[in-house]
């Protein structure tokens, strides 16, 4: 047979194309000829597959002209991942394999000279792509079988080296081969973060009652939240422990969490699905592809997406460079990051919490008190720090909290609710907001569109007063007048969990909202009452 398919996948970002790879093999003036768009990595494989087949002792078509077809031809292919889909393909035009093995079968791997099989990074996100478009088996390098397997009804074959893969096609005793080595992980510091993490507890905060409701609100509706104070306040002890009242993700949130951290790189050999809600905080200094994404070749997630269905945290968010604050300005609405490059469009998931943190100055010293401030800041380094402050990003954060200094009456009074105990309720409250929106596009309170929050779940004349009379005022935008409404649904859904019963959004509910959403104190009754 001088033609034969095997079937790999094309990453677009996290989208995943079913490619069909074609080889000819025919008599002729030897030679090698790829076709349909590839890359300079894919465009090498002709001489990695040459070796692999002839050092695994199968015979390669030395005297034969060999012509390789990427289809869809109109889709660019990138990256090393074609290498077993290409040399089975070569095999079966050659009539070395029988082409009828590779029906409704996947290849993912790259080939080294000598026949093995080497990891690659967005296994999952290639095998789920597979597994829609009718591919039932799927040929991975041994240390990322695990993570073929998370998705469901897919038979996954964890091989060391294209004899393995040649030898089960044709159903034979499967040889012995070297393991696989693993991608190169970045666990150095994540593996310290995550035990940090581990043991931080809201608990452990003295005082901050006004700041601690805050983040329950935010966490149970998924809200964005701004903490500005002085340095030293507790700012980052506060943000770091919001992961802790965070609920496990659910099976469609930690799939795609899982793939999106497949297709950075990110996934070692034995990882299980990610059900932990991430937190990312990265330096100001970062650089924009590092946050939004994008990279030469292939586009990588940034660490907007990278915290998907969890915690964003940018410290100092003023010092970051103005074109990352702006570029974070569409995934606040729309719970996605597209990163447009010359030749190609990528849209990735980038629905989770964003935290911002600011000194009142770049200095952290200035105090609104006469005789208080310290600040040594220029008058220019205030203004361009403060504009920050005040720019279409603010607009689009829900609650903004300020943290001041521990007072000594805030020392040693009662015990402070434990992370566990928030954690029950935002998991119940995020329960209520499931069950209200079963079988819409969203989840949580924070991301329902504003027209169909005011036409399904629209507040009373009464509780809508408060709204109305602040944005008639200017103290509102139309956007803000919708994130109030929001905020407005969360605590009724705490309310509702804490005196178990059904509250809808009253007047307690919207002023509690305005007070989240301008920054104002709020009552501490008010408080208590939620609290039970």
């Amino acid at each position: 047979m001088p033609v034969a398919t095997a079937r790999s996948v094309s990453l677009q970002g996290a989208l995943g194309h079913l490619i069909d790879v074609q080889a000819d093999v025919s008599p002729g003036q030897a030679g090698f000829t790829m076709v349909g768009r590839p890359d300079v990595s894919l465009r090498e494989a002709g001489d990695r597959c040459r070796m692999a087949i002839i050092n695994s002792d199968l015979g390669w078509p030395a005297t034969k002209r060999i012509t390789i077809l990427l289809s869809p031809a109109d889709l660019s292919k990138r990256g090393p991942h074609f290498d077993l889909a290409v040399a089975v393909a070569v095999l079966a035009a050659d009539e070395s394999v029988s082409a009828r093995a590779l029906t409704d079968t996947a290849f993912i791997g790259e080939l080294t000279l000598e026949g093995g099989l080497r990891s690659v990074p967005g296994v999952l996100p290639m095998v789920l792509a597979a597994a829609e478009r009718g591919i039932r088996h799927v040929f991975v390098p041994e240390p990322q079988a695990r993570e073929a397997s998370m998705v469901p009804g897919m038979a996954v074959f964890g091989m060391r080296s294209l004899q393995q893969v040649v030898a089960e096609l044709r159903g034979e005793v499967v040889p012995a081969a070297p393991p696989v080595a693993p991608m190169s992980g970045s666990r150095l510091l994540t593996w310290r973060g995550e035990e940090r993490l581990e043991e931080v507890d809201f608990a452990d905060l003295d005082g901050m009652a006004d700041a601690k409701y805050a983040a329950l609100v935010a966490a149970a509706g998924g809200h964005a939240v701004l903490l500005s104070g002085p340095k030293g306040a507790g700012k980052t002890s506060l943000a770091e422990r919001i992961p802790t009242i965070l609920p496990d993700l659910i099976p469609e949130e930690a799939l795609e969490l899982t793939a999106i951290h497949s297709l950075a790189g990110a996934l070692e050999p034995g990882d299980d699905l990610i059900t932990t809600p991430p937190y990312s905080a990265p330096h100001h200094d970062a650089s924009k592809t590092s946050i939004v994404g994008g990279g030469s070749g292939q586009v990588r997630p940034g660490e907007i997406s990278r915290a998907h269905a969890g915690v964003l945290f940018l410290d100092e968010f003023p010092l970051f460079r103005s074109d990352i604050i702006e570029a974070l300005r569409q995934p606040l609405e729309s719970g996605d990051i597209t990163v447009a490059r010359r030749d190609e469009s990528v849209t990735l998931p980038a629905r989770g919490m964003l935290v911002l943190a600011c000194n009142p100055c770049p200095c952290g010293n200035y105090a609104v008190k006469v005789g208080r401030s310290q600040c040594t800041c220029r008058s220019q380094q205030l203004r361009d720090y403060r504009a920050k402050l005040g720019g279409p990003l603010a607009d689009r954060v829900d609650i903004t909290r300020h943290v001041g200094p521990l007072q000594p009456y805030e020392r040693g009074g009662p015990a402070a609710e434990t992370s566990g105990s928030m954690r029950a309720r935002v998991t119940a409250a995020r329960r209520r907001q499931h069950e209200r929106y079963d079988g819409c596009a969203w989840r949580l309170n924070a991301h329902v569109p504003g027209s169909v929050l005011r036409d399904r779940w629209p507040l009373d004349t009464t509780a809508r007063r408060p709204i109305d009379s602040a944005l008639y005022a200017g103290h509102l935008s139309s956007r803000g007048a919708v994130r109030v409404h929001r905020l407005a649904l969360t605590v009724a859904d705490l309310r509702s969990v804490d005196l178990d019963e059904e509250i809808v959004p009253g007047e307690d509910e919207v002023d509690t909202a305005l007070r989240l959403r301008m920054g104002e104190p709020l009552l501490v009754d008010r408080i208590l009452g939620v609290a039970g």
